[in-house]
């Protein structure tokens, strides 16, 4: 019987520490719980906000842990048709934060189906906004004020799930790739054209430079042949004056000094063969100093 009864009372014990530890829950400092009872938030103390150690009737109520930090939705990439009719690529995301668990757990449950649903809200309200502005705004001028209307839209429409939204980003606008690359093959092209126009001045020029340095060197060797020319002929000239002084004070020695020019040119080496007389007056100075016929004795 005694053991009977302490088999008793351990069962008791491990009841009581059971049900003691179902009743209690913690709340992290980056969660919110919502306590429920048969599935429906328990009225006046179903939302738990302040982390630490809480407590709950065992076996008839639960808890659902909801993130209280800043969510992160990624949108599906879409087609958006701008104002102007230029078709871009958009990639967005948007960032919010559970403002109203109650409200966020009756509607979506849980943010996986909230990204969801969240998800079709971004791109309709992206779709709205931007296909009311044109290429430019989007890329480059209105960016930023485009994002901030997107944002409002969403948050007009989430604030039916217990959802705000912080942040609404576009992350990339491009062209579609089709037309992407038919504007890169027009670039191309583009480029390669004035490519070869300035290949095309940059030959002419050089042409030119050359056609002008080409005269230049003509007009310059003109000129240089012009004053060689002109030396070379004041040269000849005041050769032929000290020659004709020289004649003229002394002929004797100028038809010496002639004669030994003219045995210095004629009688070089070479092919050529010459036959003069020895008698000849070529060779008048060979026979005598004064290069005069020399007079027979009688």
């Amino acid at each position: 019987m005694k053991g009977a009864s302490t088999l008793a009372t351990i069962a008791v014990v491990i009841a009581v520490l059971i049900v003691a530890l179902s009743a209690a829950f913690t709340v992290a400092q980056t969660e919110q719980a919502i306590v429920l009872r048969f599935g429906e938030p328990v009225a006046g103390r179903g939302l738990v906000t302040t982390p630490g150690l809480h407590f709950k009737y065992p076996l008839i109520e639960s808890v659902v842990y909801l993130d209280n930090r800043i969510l992160v939705v990624e949108a599906p990439k879409q087609e958006v048709l701008a104002s102007d009719n230029n078709r871009l690529e958009v990639d967005s995301f948007l960032r919010y934060r559970i403002v109203d668990p109650l409200k966020f757990y009756q509607t979506v449950r849980s943010p996986e189906l909230a990204s969801n649903q969240l998800g079709y809200i971004l791109n309709s309200a992206v779709r709205r906004v931007l296909g009311e502005a044109t290429q430019t705004d989007i890329v480059r001028e209105n960016r930023n004020a485009l994002m901030v209307k997107i944002r409002d839209q969403v948050n007009a429409e989430g604030g039916n799930y217990g959802i705000a939204a912080i942040d609404v980003r576009i992350r990339h606008a491009d062209l579609p790739r089709q037309i992407s690359d038919q504007v890169f093959k027009r670039m191309q092209a583009e480029r390669a054209r004035e490519a070869n126009e300035f290949r095309a001045k940059g030959q002419e020029q050089s042409l030119t430079i050359k056609a002008q340095a080409d005269r230049d060197v003509v007009v310059t060797l003109g000129n240089a042949r012009r004053d060689a020319d002109q030396i070379r002929g004041k040269g000849d000239a005041e050769r032929n004056h000290i020659f004709a002084e020289g004649f003229g004070k002394d002929p004797d020695f100028f038809a010496f000094y002639r004669s030994m020019q003219a045995y210095e040119a004629g009688l070089k080496g070479g092919d050529t063969r010459m036959v003069v007389s020895p008698k000849s007056d070529f060779f008048r100075y060979f026979g005598t100093p004064s290069g005069q016929a020399a007079t027979s004795s009688r």
